[in-house]
């Protein structure tokens, strides 16, 4: 199996980011969270990687965050009606993500102790290879997230940041989109950082 994550082979799963899940993090700043995954989202937009967005009890969780929702304006948000901490319960998430043929599992989702936990093991168990995008994700407790973040990496999940995972997807700063990817995607999610603070890369085009 790769162990690289490949553009044309990857596909983005957001499970559950909602408004009132980011209330319950107490793991990270939810701030932080969010920022992270907006980045990644933002990535996977530019660089034209399929994803599947779901919400779970939206009466009480309230929805996807529009931030995420506008970048894929032409993507349902799928509703779970399986009343499960595991995504892969829900017959139409599994077929959204097996249609597009693709086995790269990218995964994120709240919290990390239940839904991108559960999901991320049972993912593995329906063959694919999965990357849990960590800093993407918060739980109810520091103790929580660290114990789901072991767990998933004892199962197979292979860990990774946001920056990773677009940068692996981009490749090199020879990509047609790596002006975009560092203009829309590492500066303004980057803030602080002198390294983005600054023209682009020599041969970015």
């Amino acid at each position: 199996m790769k162990t690289s994550l490949q553009a044309s082979t990857s596909i983005l799963l957001l499970i559950d980011h909602q408004s009132n899940l980011f209330n319950g993090i107490m793991s990270h700043k939810p701030q932080y969270v969010k920022n992270n995954v907006l980045a990644l989202a933002k990535g996977a937009s530019i660089l034209d990687i399929p994803v599947v967005l779901t919400a779970i009890s939206p009466q009480t969780n309230g929805p996807m965050i529009s931030e995420i929702t506008k970048m894929f304006s032409d993507v349902s948000v799928i509703v779970r009606k399986h009343p499960s901490f595991n995504a892969f319960d829900e017959p139409e998430v599994v077929q959204a993500i097996k249609s597009t043929g693709r086995k790269q599992l990218v995964l994120t989702g709240l919290w990390t102790s239940m839904c991108m936990s559960f999901s991320a093991q049972e993912a593995l168990q329906e063959g694919f290879e999965v990357f849990g995008v960590m800093d993407t994700s918060g739980s109810e407790s520091v103790d929580a997230y660290n114990m789901a973040v072991q767990r998933m990496i004892g199962a197979g999940v292979i860990p990774c940041t946001w920056m990773q995972t677009v940068s692996e997807w981009m490749d090199n700063w020879l990509n047609p989109k790596a002006g975009d990817m560092f203009t829309q995607v590492y500066c303004p999610y980057s803030k602080g950082n002198p390294f983005f603070d600054r023209d682009m890369p020599e041969g970015t085009h």
